[in-house]
């Protein structure tokens, strides 16, 4: 099982590693780390429609240099884009906890990473609304 260490940034991935990681491929071991943060920090989905618009790239292509009018050949193509981003946002959390598996941790680790974060986030709204309840003390009376 990998510890994870909060205390550093984690290194990059090149632009090769990164469209092979976009495409479903794995990086080295020692970009474990950046995986892991790629798919638990703030702004994780949006990054996750990247990489399925980088996947249905192909897609997008073959339909815009297929020899019919060009309103049928875009209209094949947004409807590929939106299908396929559709079937990717029904299936980002297993999508991404398989990128995390793949990386060497265990399996749940982004997922519990997110919750993690979101009940720290809740925490500090509630303690920002109600300032007498800090570390629990007070009432609700």
């Amino acid at each position: 099982m990998r510890t994870i260490r909060h205390d550093a940034a984690p290194a990059s991935p090149t632009a090769l590693q990164w469209l092979r990681y976009a495409l479903g491929g794995r990086l080295p071991r020692d970009l474990s780390a950046w995986v892991l943060s790629d798919t638990t920090r703030p702004g994780w989905v949006r990054r996750h429609l990247a990489r399925s618009l980088v996947q249905l790239s192909p897609l997008v292509a073959l339909c815009l240099f297929v020899p019919v009018p060009l309103v049928y050949r875009l209209t094949a193509a947004l409807g590929g884009v939106l299908v396929g981003l559709m079937y990717s946002m029904a299936f980002i959390v297993e999508t991404t906890e398989h990128r995390v598996a793949k990386a060497g941790y265990p399996a749940g680790t982004a997922a519990r990473i997110r919750e993690e974060r979101a009940e720290r986030r809740r925490d500090a709204r509630v303690e920002a609304r109600f300032p007498y309840r800090v570390g629990g003390a007070g009432s609700f009376d």
